[in-house]
């Protein structure tokens, strides 16, 4: 894929970034600086709620008029909500891009909240809320950050609470999207075989508007030092009258303007990525059999990550379990990688970063995020320069002061 990106900015502050792609099908989009971090009191699920009322009637469309726009041509129109953003995007065949600008430009821009409309979707998200509740497996994570960023804005969940979005009223949800839906919080991304003047042009009747003095005020969450404000520890334990046990044990870690990120998302997968060869793999089902899925995670925030070791095992075998884990963080910690082992690493994760590089779609909203938050984006041969730039040494070093037993939480549902 050719990365070179064509960029430009709208005088309302709106930004534009465009990939081309090789094939037929493009994908196009907005992504909003708003998400669950930029709630205030009282709002807790109002994002994640938007984003499904955007679906639901603009000042010139019905809720089925905005469903069929896109399904007419066999295209697809999506959306979702995380703690830093909102994404509205969609994939079509290229001869449709106008009408997919105009349309997300509808639904983000214009959406109406009629009250009728939000009392019926609001049983479908408590639906999903309840259906979350239901699945230790995914709320583990919530709950595990909920934890370690008690206090602060990172610290609730994307649904919010059914006692919360039963209260929603129109007027909430146009305050919310007034104070934070405006140009210049703003990113619309394209990847795609169009041409760049011509997506300028389409865009530039949507693009006007005035930039915002206002937005949210977020709460940092690192040290002037790189090092994280968040350092709790300790074991908890919460009952939930699960069959199997499940478990998380990690931290806060690096922001993004710190060097040593990358160096812990190449140990996040030596350690646990998708490889069947990872080493907590290797170690708990395929040495003991004691877990059907172990996996670590490292998901990235503008001024922190959460890291993180996820396996769900019998509850007697949870000891067990995480005495292994702490052995193979123990192994990174004490001594480095020799460099055949450092070598294998490196070609793994570059050739896994390759295959995922394939979905256009997520690769469209990698671009997106990289472009909304740090108005850049590196494409993949920048990644592979970043790796290269580590050594056996750097990722010790990293591990020393990331796998500190001291400074890790581990969460327990039984």
């Amino acid at each position: 894929m050719n990365e070179k990106a064509n960029v430009y900015t709208f005088e309302s502050g709106l930004r534009l970034i465009h990939i081309p792609s090789p094939t037929n099908v493009a994908y196009c989009g907005i992504g909003i600086d708003a998400g669950t971090r930029d709630e205030r009191e009282g709002e807790e699920g109002m994002a994640h709620f938007c984003e499904h009322m955007m679906f639901k009637g603009t000042k010139r469309r019905k809720a089925w008029h905005i469903i069929n726009r896109m399904e007419a041509v066999g295209g697809d129109l999506n959306a979702y909500t995380n703690k830093e953003e909102t994404v509205v995007y969609a994939a079509f065949m290229r001869e449709h891009f106008d009408r997919a600008a105009e349309l997300i430009f509808d639904i983000v821009m214009n959406s109406t909240f009629p009250q009728h409309e939000m009392d019926r979707e609001c049983e479908v998200v408590v639906d999903e809320i309840e259906s979350y509740n239901d699945s230790p497996a995914e709320l583990i994570f919530d709950r595990f950050e909920d934890i370690i960023y008690e206090g602060h804005d990172l610290g609730h969940d994307i649904l919010g609470t059914a006692e919360n979005v039963r209260r929603f009223r129109s007027e909430d949800a146009l305050r919310f999207t007034q104070r934070l839906y405006t140009m210049d919080r703003m990113v619309f991304f394209v990847l795609g075989d169009i041409d760049f003047e011509k997506i300028k042009r389409s865009l530039s009747p949507y693009a006007g508007g005035s930039r915002s003095a206002h937005g949210a005020q977020r709460t940092a969450m690192m040290r002037a030092d790189g090092g994280s404000s968040v350092g709790l520890g300790g074991v908890f334990t919460e009952d939930r009258g699960t069959h199997q046990a499940h478990v998380m044990i990690g931290r806060a870690a690096y922001g993004s303007k710190d060097d040593r990120r990358i160096a812990l998302y190449f140990l996040n997968n030596i350690l646990g990525g998708p490889g069947m060869n990872s080493r907590l793999n290797i170690a708990l089902r395929e040495h003991k059999g004691l877990v059907y899925t172990v996996e670590s995670s490292l998901t990235n925030y503008t001024d922190t990550s959460t890291w993180a070791i996820y396996f769900g095992c019998d509850a007697e075998d949870v000891d067990r379990c995480v005495r292994i884990v702490r052995s193979e963080l123990d192994r990174l910690m004490s001594a480095p990688l020799s460099q055949r082992q450092f070598d294998a690493a490196l070609k793994q994760i570059k050739g896994q970063i390759g295959v995922a590089c394939d979905n256009f779609e997520n690769y469209a909203l990698d671009m997106a995020k990289a472009f909304l938050h740090y108005n850049k984006f590196e494409g993949v041969e920048d990644t592979y320069a970043h790796l290269d730039k580590l050594t056996p040494q750097i990722l010790q070093e990293v591990a020393k002061d990331m796998f500190d037993e001291e400074k890790l939480t581990t969460l327990v549902f039984r």
